[in-house]
């Protein structure tokens, strides 16, 4: 227990669940190294900055809505691990059928020069707090790995969903630092990052399977 928030005995299935959505580059991390090509390292630590409170910020808002009712009801929360396993199954078939999805956008991103600090955060907040993939994940996904018996199922989300932000922001600000670093080699090689998102897309299809399952 921290500071009087259960912590949920499954967090290091949660984690290991989170690592794979993260490593596996989707729309975000594609954003952040599209910046990072096209203005460098700060830019794009800073653009992973605002996204990650964004989704902490939309997790806070979930996790207030949905967590007294999945408390209250068995059928509900039956019903929320059915639709995390199948959503997990679907963001991995989604990212196998995607996986050239978006290169060309890094390609052609500008080299103008870079927007300010804050509005570089900005853009990365609303990306994060209005990415629908976010609120699915933690309406559905999250509540699978909270210990109902122990109470306070608000506070658990809570944390679960500032777990998820700050893994988010150290793998995302690698990406972002790695592409910085080495801004021609991405722009013209974007194979591996179509390999590892097959990888990830194999590893969330996996852990859905496993999922239902384990229901």
């Amino acid at each position: 227990m921290i500071l009087g928030i259960p912590i949920p005995s499954k967090i290091g299935e949660y984690i290991i669940v989170s690592l794979a959505i993260i490593l596996a580059p989707g729309p975000s991390v594609l954003f952040t190294i599209a910046r990072a090509i096209a203005w460098g390292r700060k830019v794009a630590v800073l653009t992973v900055l605002g996204n990650a409170t964004g989704f902490f910020a939309m997790s806070l808002l979930v996790a207030l809505g949905i967590g007294p009712i999945i408390q209250s009801s068995d059928l509900i929360y039956a019903g929320v691990q059915w639709a995390g396993g199948l959503y997990l199954i679907y963001l991995g078939v989604d990212a196998i059928r995607k996986r050239n999805e978006h290169s060309n956008q890094m390609l052609e991103e500008g080299s103008s020069g870079a927007p300010s600090a804050i509005r570089i955060i900005r853009d990365g907040f609303v990306v994060g707090i209005l990415n629908p993939k976010g609120i699915v994940f933690n309406a559905a996904v999250t509540p699978q790995f909270i210990d109902r018996g122990s109470g306070n199922v608000v506070m658990q989300l809570i944390l679960l969903g500032a777990i998820f932000a700050l893994l988010a922001f150290f793998c995302d600000g690698t990406w972002g630092l790695l592409a910085g670093t080495a801004r021609n080699w991405l722009a013209t090689n974007l194979s591996r990052i179509i390999f590892l998102r097959i990888v990830g897309g194999i590893v969330m299809i996996i852990l859905g399977v496993l999922i239902l399952i384990q229901i």
